[in-house]
């Protein structure tokens, strides 16, 4: 599956940032993938607060409209006194914005076409175009604005995510302190299922390209080893760099004994057919057919008589929890057939009975404040925001969402970081010694 990304070079965006100050752009809509259709637009846009439609044409202009009010489809004029459009052919310094042309004036039209700005009207006819009317709400030199061409190459949306998004109190409640890391690490360590034959809980991580799968692995690993270490195989690749079915065991402490969770590692999700790991062979997984270090071929899946295929097979070698590792930053671009195949896993993992988690990763690139300052991930607005906006798109409660930081580029550990991925950790050997627990009461309820 390929990677949605932004269009801007890094220059264009600090230039384009310079008008609002201190701000973050987080891109939730790209016309280019997800149609230049006004429906699908307001599907990815409607009540994301602040944002800013960029467009692209062949003459080379960069143009488009900030506003700082939801589009929420009223069919009203609105009035935001902080809305402008603005212009730029991607070389020039600091664009300037153009003003509505009085005060009080209507800013945008929050009604069901593209982003209608009056004097701009993105998406027109559900096209690649735009209508331009210099004088409604706005006024400009269509030369300067966009050089005569109406015909569009792209048009991105992005959440503009400002310096003071943080609530006055965490809506979580974390210790921030070696004592905590240490208590954590404890609890880990000493973790007992009731059921005699699971020493440890199986934890498979499930995700797209890239979310961070492998990287949570070695960042786990990283805590207990005391420097940052990395087992699994990780990169940027646009196809899973894991082809093989693995599980991992972290060792800790003095002792180098292995700690009571198994972290279990597949490919990763993709869109197409035959790409990315398939459901049956996930369903095999659960059910503890597949052995370590089994080939994936996707478009093959597991068969029972194949090598790799695991007959005989006993409550140890079943998955006790699937954890869904979703990138942070790239939550409003999950595409539709990506949200139906996490449907589709969800609902056979719900067919066994087994719990599930959402881990979501790189908080840190998906909000500047997080990312200056890790303690401040449970007072992020957009951190919160992403969170529901996974939970509403997975149907899972926000209590099973987890945001962590992995070891990606740091060749230190930081006390904060360890402390969310212990935290996660403790999640999921929870609800693993929940499922756990059901098991062992049906067991005493057939011995009856």
């Amino acid at each position: 599956m390929s990677v949605i990304t932004s269009k801007l070079t890094r220059d264009q965006e600090r230039m384009i940032c310079s008008m609002f100050g201190y701000a973050k752009l987080n891109l939730i809509y790209k016309a280019s993938v997800h149609s230049y259709n006004n429906n699908n637009f307001h599907y990815k846009c409607n009540q994301q607060g602040p944002t800013l439609t960029v467009a692209y044409n062949n003459t080379g202009f960069i143009f488009g409209a900030y506003i700082s009010k939801d589009y929420a489809q009223t069919g009203q004029n609105i009035v935001d006194e902080k809305a402008f459009l603005f212009s730029f052919d991607g070389r020039e310094q600091n664009p300037e914005p153009y003003r509505v042309t009085s005060t009080g004036q209507y800013s945008f039209n929050d009604g069901d076409t593209g982003p209608n700005f009056g004097s701009l009207v993105f998406l027109f006819n559900n096209e690649a175009a735009i209508q331009s009317n210099p004088g409604n709400f706005f006024n400009f030199d269509p030369l300067k604005m966009h050089g005569n061409d109406l015909v569009l190459t792209e048009c991105e949306v992005y959440r503009v995510e400002e310096c003071d998004a943080l609530l006055a109190k965490p809506w979580r409640n974390v210790t921030w302190n070696a004592e905590c890391k240490k208590g954590l690490m404890e609890t880990i360590a000493n973790w007992k299922s009731d059921i005699n034959s699971v020493s440890q809980a199986r934890i498979l991580l499930v995700g797209q390209v890239g979310a961070g799968k492998s990287s949570f692995f070695n960042s786990v690993s990283s805590v207990f080893k005391g420097h940052v270490t990395s087992q699994a195989n990780t990169g940027t690749a646009g196809t899973s760099l894991t082809t093989q079915f693995r599980t991992y065991s972290i060792r800790g402490g003095h002792s180098k004994k292995p700690l009571p969770i198994v972290l279990c590692d597949t490919m990763g999700l993709e869109e197409g057919l035959n790409a990315g790991l398939d459901i049956e062979d996930f369903t095999s997984i659960l059910k503890g057919h597949v052995q370590d270090r089994y080939q994936f071929n996707p478009s093959m899946p597991l068969q029972e008589e194949a090598p790799g295929f695991r007959k005989s097979f006993t409550l140890k070698d079943k998955i006790h929890c699937v954890v869904y590792v979703i990138d942070t930053a790239k939550v409003k671009l999950l595409p539709a057939r990506m949200i139906e195949k996490f449907a589709a896993f969800r609902r056979k993992t719900n067919q066994l009975g087994i719990p599930q988690l959402v881990l979501m990763t790189k908080v840190d690139e998906a909000c500047p404040l997080v990312a200056e300052d890790l303690k401040t991930v449970y007072c992020s607005k957009n951190i919160e925001a992403m969170m529901r906006e996974v939970a509403a798109q997975l149907g899972m409660s926000m209590s099973a969402v987890i945001p962590v930081k992995n070891y990606s580029q740091e060749l230190e550990l930081d006390l904060h970081t360890d402390i969310l991925l212990l935290n996660s950790v403790i999640q999921m050997l929870w609800v693993a010694e929940s499922y756990c627990d059901d098991l062992f009461l049906d067991e005493e309820e057939k011995a009856d």
